[in-house]
């Protein structure tokens, strides 16, 4: 009878086995990848995926810290918010070989700052985030950074932001021409004022109806992803994409290894599922982005090349990556973002 007590235990054991080899859960962005693609990996691995969203990079990551670390096995995190989990500790290394498709990555996103090696990531989708106006409420230039931050009186109180922390500071450093980590007090102040002051001008933060608040009217201008500006656009023809001659910023998400993953093995097995360039154009068809892997320009729907939201006019400043600041400088950084949001 013991014999038979174990022998149940061990096929108990091992039908579980079996059950979690085919899970897979996956911490997203909202409204990022297309149900469709996720429908084909299942069908071609028998993997079942589960997928919760978050709407910008601070909110994943507290999340994962409060509790999430675990109970997800990849993650989608932007280029600076990936150094960041490397430092906390959060991300499980990727072994050479454990990947087949490695070698798909682009060559000018295989060995990026913010993961030397792709030790912790795979390219996702790449882009930039700077805001969009309807172009009937306002008629006058709009690729400059006073439109959010010193904005004409016709659009005081018609403008919505996004609610993430690194996007609007970044953006507002590039408005005042400072250091995204400027340790300069003056220059804080100055930043703390002018961004408490504009506050005064914006009707809302909100990431997750960015696109949805543009094409109603309920606001004017709202700051955006331009893959968002462009689906927003196609909704509303008025609206316009902004490249302001300050400067915008320039993102590339990627998804990461998280440690603790419950499904390791299928969470490989996704990310070469997504170096794969018909599947991850499957991605930039539906966001409206550009990706980071080879070979993808047989399967890309021939009107993202000649999106105006993906082409920077002659007149545009440069594109910037968000830095990571010092642990000290990032709480001051952090204050002024509290001040903000009161």
């Amino acid at each position: 009878m013991k014999l038979l007590t174990q022998s149940a235990m061990a096929l108990a054991l091992m039908a579980n086995a079996a059950a979690a080899e085919g899970d897979l859960v996956v911490y997203h962005w909202f409204e990022y990848m297309p149900q469709e693609l996720l429908d084909k990996f299942t069908a071609e691995t028998g993997i079942n995926v589960t997928m919760d969203t978050y709407d910008s990079n601070e909110a994943m990551l507290a999340s994962l810290k409060a509790g999430g670390m675990g109970t997800y096995d990849v993650a989608v995190p932007g280029d600076y918010m990936v150094s960041i989990m490397a430092g906390e500790g959060l991300l499980d290394t990727i072994a050479d070989g454990e990947l087949a498709n490695k070698g798909n990555i682009a060559p000018e996103w295989a060995d990026p700052s913010f993961d030397p090696g792709r030790t912790h990531s795979i390219p996702y989708q790449w882009g930039s985030t700077a805001f969009s106006v309807d172009t009937e409420a306002y008629s006058g230039d709009i690729n400059t950074t006073d439109i959010l931050f010193n904005p004409p009186a016709e659009l005081s109180g018609k403008i919505n932001m996004l609610d993430s922390q690194g996007e609007v500071m970044a953006l507002a450093s590039l408005h005042m021409g400072i250091p995204q980590c400027s340790t300069d007090r003056e220059q804080l102040k100055a930043l703390n004022e002018m961004l408490v002051n504009a506050k005064a001008h914006w009707a809302s933060f909100n990431s997750d109806t960015a696109k949805e608040v543009l094409v109603s009217g309920d606001v004017a201008v709202g700051m955006i992803y331009d893959g968002f500006g462009a689906k927003a656009r196609s909704e509303k023809a008025s609206l316009q994409y902004a490249f302001p001659t300050q400067g915008y910023v320039v993102w590339m998400d990627n998804v990461v290894l998280l440690n603790d993953a419950p499904n390791r093995d299928n969470a490989l097995k996704f990310m070469d599922f997504l170096l794969q360039p018909e599947n991850i154009s499957a991605v930039s068809n539906y966001a409206r982005y550009g990706a980071g892997v080879s070979g993808v320009g047989d399967f890309l729907d021939p009107e993202l090349a000649t999106l105006p939201e993906s082409n920077p006019p002659a007149t545009a400043g440069q594109g910037a990556f968000i830095e990571v600041c010092d642990e000290a400088t990032q709480a001051v950084y952090d204050q002024i973002w509290t001040n903000v949001k009161k």
